[in-house]
Order: C-alpha cells, then sequence, then structure tokens
C-alpha cells in the first residue's frame, strides 16, 4: 500500500459512522441512539441503505453456575465481550433462565493473570410498584442482543412500560451501563428502582475466601484479600471492583449479597422517559483507581458524548476492518475485531504497553502476550486501530534483553517467549524467557506502519530489530554457516538435554511437530564463544521456516531504513537478505520430492520426518525460485497431501505422523494457513488460493454464524479444536479476507 493508498484508504474509512444499532450508514455525523417506542419495542429507525449487518456476530448468551470459568479443558463455554483493554468482560443472560434477566452476566474479572466470574450477574435490576416486582418479561420475550461496542437488552413489562438496559465501555477500567425506562403508556407511573446481585464464590479456599463485599454511599465494592496461588488465582489485596451510581442510592449487603435502590420512586409521566447511569470498574491499585476516577466522573456526567465517542470509534474499526471484503464475509471481518478486542489488556502490572492476548476464554491464555502471536495479531490489528498494532509490539519489545542486562548479557537482543502481568520476581510460573519465538517482527512493524503511517514508530523500532537479528545469528546459528537454529537459552529451566530440546520446540511456536521428536533424532548442542562461553543451545538441524523468516525480516528492514532515508543501511539489509534467500533456497529445498524442509547441520534434509506446512513458507517469503513453487504448489493442491477437507494441516495427509486432531500433527491453523494462501497467490496461483480459500472458510466450523473463531481446527472434519476467540486467527483472517 502506498502513501496515497493508505491516505484514500483512511479518508474513505472516516465517512462512515456506527449507529448505536450497530450498522453502518454513509454520514458525517453519529445517528441517535434507538429508542423502545411507545409498546416496548426497539425501534431502529433505517436511515436510507443501511444494512443492520453486525448485530450478534457472536452469541454472547450465557450463564455460569461456578466461579471458576473453565470447562474440563480449561475453556470458558461463555463468550464475553471487553473493550478498551479491560480486565473484566460480561456476557448476555438467557432469555430461558428468568432470573438472569435484567443485568448483564458477570462480570469476567482477571485475577491478575487468571479469568474468574465474580457473579452470575452482579448489577441486576428489579422495579416494582405498589410494592410488587414487575416482570421483566410481562410483554413479552426480551431481546438480548450484541451490537459492535455494546450489549443490549430490551424489554416489555406491559401496559407501555418498557425498559432498556446497555453495557459498553468508558475507559481502561471501566463500564458504563445504563437503563433507559419509558412509559409509553397514557396513565402516570410511579416505580421504584433497586438492583441486586450476589458473589459467585471460589469452591475452596484461598481463594474462596478472597472476595468480601462492602457498601459504599454510591453504590458497592467488592475488595479482594492477598492470595498467591501461582497456577490458579493472584491477587495483591489491593484489587476493588466497585459499582458506582450517579443517582442518590442506599445500599445494604447481606452475606454474599447485596441491595442498592434508589433514593426515591421514579414518576413517570405518560410519554415520558428516565435513563439511570451506574459504572462498573475494576482496578488493581489504588493508582489505578486515582487515574481512573476523572473517567468514571465523566461516564457519569456526560453518558451520551461517552456512548458517542464509542459509537465513532467502533464504526472506524469495522469501517476500515472490512474495506475492499466481499459481502458474504464481512460479519467474519467484524466477528475478527470483536475477537481481538474482547482479548485487548491495557497496561498493568508488569505488561508496560497495551497488547492483545492470545484468548480470555482459555485459562492459560487471559492474562499474558507471546511473541509471534503479537507480531501475527498486530498485523491484522494494524488494519483497524494502528495505534493498538504498535504498543503491541511495544509490549513485547519493552523486555527485550539489554547489553547492560546482569542476567542473560548473553541474550542482548533477545525478545523472550511471553510475559505476564507477573515476572517470576512478583509470583508468576507462566513469564518465560527460556526460549524465544519465530523472528515476525518487522513484518509486523512495516504493516503497522503501512496502515498508520507513523515514521516515528519506525525510527524507535529500527535499532531494536536489528538487534534482535543479531541475536539470532550471535546465539543460533552453531556452525557460523548464515542458517540458523532454533534452540533454548540459558536459563534455570533449561536444566537437562531434555527441557532444552522442549525449550527449543516450543521457540519454534510449533511445539510438538514431528520434526522436533526425539525419537526422530531432535536433540540440541550448545553453542559458546571462541573463549568459550555458553551463549545458549541449538537444535542440530536448519529449520526453513526460520531461515525464510529471518530473510522476510531483513527485507522488511531493508524497506524501513529506505522509508527513514538510511540508505546504506538499507542496501546492506537488502544484501543480506538475498544471501538468506539464496541459502534457503540452494541448502534446504529437495529435488527428489519437490519440498523445503529442515536439514542437519551438515545440509541433509530431513525428508523422514515427513512434510510439514513449514515447506511453504518460502513462498509467502518470496525465496522459493520459480520451479521450486510449482514443485511446491502440486503438493498444495494435492488432496492427498495438504488439500485436506479443511486445507493446510501442518503436517502433511501423507505423512506417518498425520493426525488431523494433534496440536501441530495434522490441524490446521489459520496462520499456516495464511502464509499458504498468500505464497500461492505470490507466485501467481491465485486461482488456486481462491479455491484453497473458500473450502477453508466453509469447512472450518464456526467461522460463518456466531460461534467463536478457533485456535485450530480438525483437518479431516472441520471441527473446532482447543481454545476459543482465538486472536492470531481474528487477526489474520484480516488479510486473507481483504
Amino acid at each position: 500500500m502506498t502513501e496515497l493508498d493508505r491516505r484514500r484508504f483512511i479518508s474513505a474509512a472516516s465517512t462512515l459512522t456506527l449507529t448505536a444499532a450497530g450498522a453502518l450508514t454513509a454520514t458525517a455525523g453519529t445517528a441517535a441512539a434507538a429508542e423502545p417506542s411507545a409498546t416496548g419495542h426497539s425501534e431502529e429507525h433505517h436511515a436510507p441503505g443501511r444494512a443492520d449487518e453486525f448485530a450478534d456476530l457472536l452469541d454472547l448468551g450465557g450463564v455460569p453456575a461456578v466461579a471458576l470459568p473453565g470447562d474440563a479443558a480449561d475453556n470458558n463455554p461463555v463468550n464475553v465481550f471487553a473493550d478498551l483493554g479491560a480486565w473484566h468482560a460480561y456476557a448476555l443472560p438467557r432469555a430461558d433462565r428468568p432470573a438472569s434477566l435484567g443485568g448483564f452476566t458477570g462480570p469476567l474479572y482477571l485475577a491478575q493473570e487468571y479469568p474468574w466470574w465474580l457473579s452470575a450477574g452482579f448489577s441486576r435490576v428489579r422495579l416494582t410498584e405498589h410494592g410488587k416486582e414487575l416482570s421483566l418479561t410481562g410483554g413479552g420475550a426480551p431481546r438480548l442482543t450484541s451490537l459492535p461496542g455494546l450489549l443490549r437488552q430490551s424489554y416489555r413489562l406491559g401496559e407501555g412500560l418498557s425498559l432498556r438496559l446497555e453495557l459498553r465501555y468508558a475507559s481502561r477500567r471501566t463500564a458504563l451501563v445504563r437503563a433507559l425506562l419509558v412509559n409509553g403508556g397514557h396513565t402516570a407511573r410511579t416505580v421504584s428502582v433497586s438492583w441486586a446481585g450476589e458473589l459467585l464464590r471460589p469452591a475452596t479456599g484461598p481463594q474462596r475466601d478472597a472476595p468480601s463485599l462492602h457498601a459504599t454511599d454510591r453504590g458497592v465494592a467488592v475488595g479482594f484479600a492477598r492470595v498467591r496461588e501461582a497456577s490458579d488465582y493472584l491477587t495483591d489485596g489491593t484489587e476493588r471492583f466497585e459499582v458506582t451510581h450517579r443517582d442518590r442510592v442506599r445500599t445494604t449487603v447481606h452475606g454474599d449479597g447485596y441491595r442498592t435502590e434508589l433514593a426515591a420512586p421514579l414518576t413517570l409521566a405518560p410519554g415520558a422517559a428516565h435513563t439511570l447511569d451506574w459504572a462498573e470498574s475494576y482496578t488493581f491499585t489504588a493508582a489505578e483507581r486515582a487515574r481512573d476516577a476523572a473517567a468514571v466522573r465523566r461516564a457519569l456526567a456526560a453518558p451520551d458524548t461517552v456512548a458517542a465517542e464509542g459509537e465513532a470509534r467502533w464504526a472506524g474499526y469495522l469501517a476500515r476492518a472490512t474495506h475492499g471484503v466481499a459481502a458474504g464475509h464481512r460479519r467474519l471481518a467484524a466477528k475478527s475485531v470483536q475477537t481481538l478486542i474482547t482479548n485487548w489488556r491495557s497496561a498493568a502490572g508488569k505488561i508496560l504497553h497495551d497488547g492483545v492476548t492470545p484468548s480470555l476464554s482459555y485459562k492459560w491464555f487471559a492474562g499474558g502476550m507471546w511473541a509471534w502471536d503479537t507480531w501475527k495479531q498486530a498485523v491484522g490489528t494494524a488494519r483497524f486501530a494502528p495505534g493498538l498494532g504498535a504498543d503491541q509490539i511495544r509490549a513485547m519489545f519493552d523486555y527485550q534483553v539489554r547489553p547492560d542486562s546482569t542476567d542473560r548479557p548473553q541474550d542482548a537482543g533477545m525478545i523472550p517467549d511471553c510475559v505476564f502481568y507477573n515476572d517470576p520476581s512478583t509470583g508468576g510460573t507462566n513469564w518465560n524467557e527460556r526460549n524465544s519465538k519465530p523472528p515476525l517482527a518487522a513484518w509486523a512493524v512495516m504493516e503497522v506502519y503501512r496502515y498508520g503511517g507513523d515514521r516515528a514508530f519506525l525510527r524507535e523500532m529500527y535499532p531494536k530489530l536489528a538487534a534482535y537479528q543479531a541475536w539470532w545469528y550471535r546465539n543460533r546459528d552453531h556452525n557460523g554457516n548464515g542458517l540458523a537454529e532454533y534452540g533454548a537459552t540459558v536459563d534455570p529451566a533449561n536444566d537437562s538435554a531434555e527441557q532444552r530440546r522442549l525449550a527449543a520446540c516450543w521457540e519454534s511456536g510449533m511445539d510438538n511437530a514431528p520434526r522436533f521428536d526425539a525419537e526422530l533424532g531432535a536433540a540440541t548442542t550448545g553453542n559458546r564463544t571462541r573463549d568459550g562461553h555458553l551463549l545458549g543451545y541449538s537444535l542440530q538441524q536448519e529449520s526453513v521456516d526460520l531461515n525464510a523468516y529471518l530473510a522476510a525480516d531483513q527485507d522488511h528492514l531493508a524497506e524501513i531504513a529506505e522509508v527513514l532515508g538510511m540508505r546504506g543501511e538499507a542496501a546492506h539489509w537488502r544484501a543480506r537478505a538475498a544471501r538468506s534467500h539464496r541459502s534457503v533456497r540452494n541448502r534446504m529445498y529437495d529435488q527428489a520430492t519437490g519440498w523445503f524442509y529442515d536439514t542437519t547441520l551438515d545440509g541433509e534434509p530431513l525428508t523422514t520426518r515427513g512434510r510439514g506446512i513449514e515447506g511453504a513458507i518460502p513462498l509467502w517469503t518470496g525465496t522459493a525460485s520459480a520451479g521450486q513453487a510449482r514443485a511446491v504448489r502440486r503438493k498444495l493442491v494435492d488432496q492427498a497431501e495438504f488439500a485436506t477437507f479443511v486445507p493446510f494441516p501442518v503436517t502433511a495427509k501423507s505423512s506417518p505422523h498425520y493426525d488431523p486432531t494433534a496440536y501441530w500433527r495434522g490441524t490446521v491453523w489459520l496462520d499456516q494457513a495464511y502464509f499458504a494462501l498468500e505464497g500461492l497467490r505470490r507466485y501467481g496461483y491465485a486461482a488456486d488460493a481462491r479455491a484453497l480459500a473458500d473450502r477453508l472458510m466453509s469447512h472450518a466450523a464456526g467461522l460463518t454464524g456466531n460461534a467463536p473463531i478457533g485456535e485450530n481446527y480438525d483437518s479431516a472434519t472441520g471441527r473446532r479444536l482447543n481454545s476459543t476467540n482465538f486472536s492470531w486467527s481474528a487477526a489474520l483472517l484480516l488479510p486473507l479476507l481483504a
């Protein structure tokens, strides 16, 4: 995309506005929110040509029965919504669960690194008239829906009275909830309003005893005792969830439940309406609460402004994300945006910049950020929110090892595998510096620039990217031949040959791929300086994807240097990239089988370990010759190889190690499918790419409809596998769809 194209793209996107009903319309202003009619129905007056296509992108209905959200596989079966990087999320109640109505399910909150349900529905509205509770379904079934940037519930209470609830986010720590009560009848109504909820307490201690309810002068709050259960629950005793009402209220607490009442009843004349506003905030520290206080005050003082800002922001997201996307795939593009935004976590704890976690729906992926996930997520996020794309890259580079490191000076330039709210010094066990991840960072930086146009970001990142490149060749090129290996760091966790092999597998990102099996000969060897100082460890094999990625990042570094006017540097990187491409092309391709493979340190292709999708990466990077690309294409379109029911399993169907449901041994990952499809297009096989992409979209479960986007898929049946609402899948669907 040229600079002129980028400006035209942004200009076109900025002319679209999102209405409160969640639709796009070509207008310069923000449409007013649709109000319930006198009969209680939500009347959405359509502007000419408006298409209401983005409602209920995901099924967000669900009510938890226990505090721990995961099923047997640690996946939360209830999809949730969050925005602006908040660390608490919500869902919609279920119409078939009447007791759940009148409030939003949750919140689901992160105990620093692990998700828990605070409540099945913490703030449920109750209305009484003449001492009798009004049924929320007295006038018919409720309408429960999600729209871009908000959750909505619409109720008809009978005799012209209606209630609408909306939840959207006002800040990084606060959700704004609005209750609109409308009297569409012919007589005045006097209604008392209250809110009630109760804790969904964890089953066992010490987690069970952590939350505690407290009445406040403006609502209710939950405090949290200090708990340091490293694999389950982490709080410091400073966390707080708080409900703050705009209007005068009084609260009583009884055990694990509470009741907040509006100080005086509401009297609504015929045709009159009244809005009640409250904020629901989740903060980790007193300092966060102090910073967020202004956002809470603003949300309650100017809720219409906050709502309009949210609508405009989401309009921009969706306009940019769906630009150039075919009509039949626009909802999938929008669902990808919603997935990424819900997985957005703002800076907290040891995470110093906003970033995107792999999945809030999976226990182990909710509170941290991984390097190669981040590179791919940033590429997708850049298409609709370049600033967030840039910040998530920064979140990883904040922990790039510095030359003056006292712990691991030999790893200067390295990016850790993953960073979490806690590092080991604060009780975390998920933080990982025992390995890095595949080097796609310069690609991600350049994609953020293409859509954001921020040269200062390029200047900031250029020396860091160069240091990361240098680390790979200093610490992971065992024989100094210009071809690198995946490996492991000098780290207390890497205390045996098997642990070092495991770390090297993790560094590839393809953890249990057959090419890394110990039974097939995979092992590590030490890398040392000339004077014998241990730098780290390498697998005894040079990996084709790693070296193609390195070559591509060298191409992108040349682009970055060119944009910055550093012509000498650009020429250096172009020459370096040419050598890297040539080495892969000449030394990692097997003529007899027509495929790219990892090789031994002596340059022998490891063909007996079977074909893996990594052999298609040289097409995506432009490394392969035309003849090599023709041969690789034949395997990619062959139903006995990679053109399975859902195309592009990570291990070829012909391999003796193929298993369509095993993690990196035959499942389909959308990032690898993206690389393969773009590789085919790059070498002129656009028709093949279209046909295989159509098969992928139609056969992978849930890509159409309102089911969540998966981590990976059964290549034989299309069944979604492992975690749900997975970020890098959502991220790379965006360029794929466009």
